[in-house]
């Protein structure tokens, strides 16, 4: 018996050593043909730390995809890529966002959902090229300001977090979706209805009573689908508002443009 659980060690010490080289083949591959494409793609590895060989890469890179694996903490060598136009650190470990992404002066898209993200630096209002940014899934519990007055930035999610307060600055956010399902809002600042480009606004599943949705917000803002299920008040209390007529002419008229 005791020979049997010293095969059976030696087995799994090969089969790990096996499976190490593996993932390490498999990276260097990666990093040899994306110095061509632009593009890497090291997801599901695994990987508890930034891959070794890329603080001394190329700056080639115009999309990394490191999503699905371990990481605790960005290095500071990502500041280095400065070509990225695509960052994916999605289902990973990450609890801060290291300042130096805010070096990516030409990101459009990151994606950080899935990870225990409680901060996010003010740098990123350096990103200046920003389209779209995903940080649904985390533990944010204050709305990122610094997200505030990015023009290109079109799309920003952050449902699913603990954010209490809208503040606002969003009267300065020119994204045409902003999601803010599942968190735990119980204030939204009346400035959001100064937003020039937004249309979709989701806030279902969170702490509002009915007079949050102010005549302002109805009445004046640009929004045409306001998505509100699962608040502290009832469709006819959403129906009765000052400026639902209103809200619901812009709804209508969209709708009729889509058929």
């Amino acid at each position: 018996m005791g020979t049997n659980s010293m095969v059976s060690s030696c087995d799994l010490s090969r089969k790990t050593t096996t499976t190490t080289t593996m993932g390490n083949k498999q990276i260097k591959q990666h990093l040899e043909t994306a110095q061509k494409t632009g593009v890497l793609k090291i997801s599901l590895q695994r990987l508890q730390e930034f891959p070794p060989q890329l603080k001394t890469y190329p700056n080639v890179l115009k999309t990394l995809d490191l999503s699905e694996n371990r990481f605790e903490n960005v290095p500071d060598e990502l500041g280095r890529l400065t070509t990225l136009k695509h960052l994916n650190l999605s289902g990973n470990r990450l609890v801060d966002l290291n300042e130096v992404v805010g070096e990516l002066l030409k990101l459009e898209v990151l994606l950080l959902m899935d990870n225990f993200l409680t901060r996010l630096p003010k740098s990123l209002n350096n990103c200046t090229h920003l389209k779209t940014v995903n940080l649904s899934n985390n533990q944010l519990k204050v709305f990122p300001t610094m997200l505030c007055g990015l023009k290109q930035l079109d799309v920003l999610d952050l449902s699913r977090n603990q954010i209490t307060e809208v503040p606002a600055e969003v009267g300065t956010l020119y994204v045409t979706e902003l999601n803010l399902n599942q968190n735990q809002i119980s204030s939204l600042a009346e400035d959001i209805a100064a937003c020039p480009k937004l249309k979709t606004l989701r806030l279902e599943e969170n702490c509002l009573q009915a007079n949050a949705l102010t005549p302002r917000i109805l009445k004046e803002s640009k929004i045409c689908n306001l998505a509100v299920d699962g608040n502290l008040f009832n469709s006819k209390q959403f129906t009765d508002l000052d400026g639902y007529d209103v809200y619901m002419e812009r709804y209508t008229a969209v709708k009729k443009k889509m058929f």
